[in-house]
């Protein structure tokens, strides 16, 4: 499975009444291939994975691979509470065709280190699919630690992390790490450009469901150690990325599919839309994007 490149945790589209919209999912699909991306995340925490049915998240994973399957990199994320249901959910990627899953820590139960690593270890030995990981404290309730990473990377289908604890000297430590066959991937949008400085190729992005070109871009200027073109590319985004970051991630991520033409509706609670002030706030950002 290749995750090189930017790799966009696809927004779920929903419709007026809060119903699937299946279509606009194709289109936005479509579009991110078309400007160049290396892969979806489908049904992760930017698509909203927890306000789905289980017959919801079927048709938003059927209707990826159909029209993503051979042509990007297709991973599944399959977060859960308990390692059965986890376990199930790979499962049921796998059986549609994905090429890779992404699993944080089980949430709310605040497992320790030990624990993590026995329920990673447990996943994985039940799928033949490769697993990023997922270090995301702020909405987990606990950390992955370094030592914890470094023990799960000797499991032959672990392959890598998504760092987005947002302590970058944690990412540091991971990168300077040079674990074997195992990649850290970029999980904060605002620190990517120090994640590609270090080395790092692969960024999971949010913020590239609003610049998945110019993210693309970036990735092709570190590539070629360009850093006065990724630090430009990376001062144009800063004012949006920066926004999303600062709260209300998933709203602005679906007001920013609106670049493309695309009108993917709002959240679903348990999350709630953007008051009327604030998402005008956030489109006068988009609109004084200058790319």
């Amino acid at each position: 499975m290749n995750i090189d490149g930017v790799l966009v945790p696809i927004v779920t589209p929903f419709n007026a009444d809060s119903s699937l919209n299946l279509p606009a999912l194709e289109k936005l699909i479509e579009t991110f291939i078309a400007q160049g991306v290396a892969g979806i995340v489908v049904c992760g925490s930017t698509g909203e994975y927890y306000a789905l049915t289980a017959e919801e998240r079927a048709q938003v994973l059927e209707t990826a691979a159909r029209v993503a399957k051979g042509r990007i990199t297709l991973i599944a994320g399959i977060n859960s509470l308990s390692p059965a249901d986890a376990i199930a959910r790979a499962k049921q990627a796998q059986d549609l065709g994905y090429e890779g899953l992404m699993l944080s820590p089980a949430p709310y139960s605040l497992p320790q280190q030990h624990e993590i690593i026995a329920y990673y270890k447990t996943v994985a030995a039940a799928t033949p699919l490769p697993i990023i990981m997922y270090n995301f404290p702020a909405r987990v309730g606990v950390g992955m630690t370094v030592e914890t990473v470094v023990e799960l990377s000797k499991v032959p289908n672990i392959v890598g992390v998504k760092e987005s604890s947002g302590n970058f000297s944690h990412a540091l430590a991971l990168i300077q790490a040079n674990l074997d066959n195992f990649q850290v991937v970029a999980g904060c949008d605002d620190q990517a450009a120090d994640f590609l400085f270090w080395g790092v190729r692969s960024w999971i992005s949010g913020g590239a469901n609003i610049f998945p070109g110019e993210q693309a871009a970036m990735l092709r200027a570190a590539a070629k150690e360009d850093w006065k073109e990724v630090r430009r590319l990376m001062n144009s985004m800063y004012p949006v990325i920066q926004a999303m970051e600062s709260g209300d991630y998933n709203q602005k991520a679906k007001i920013g599919c609106l670049r493309h033409g695309i009108d993917v509706g709002t959240v679903r609670l348990p999350l709630l839309p953007l008051s009327n002030e604030d998402a005008q706030e956030f489109k006068a950002l988009l609109d004084a994007f200058k790319g």
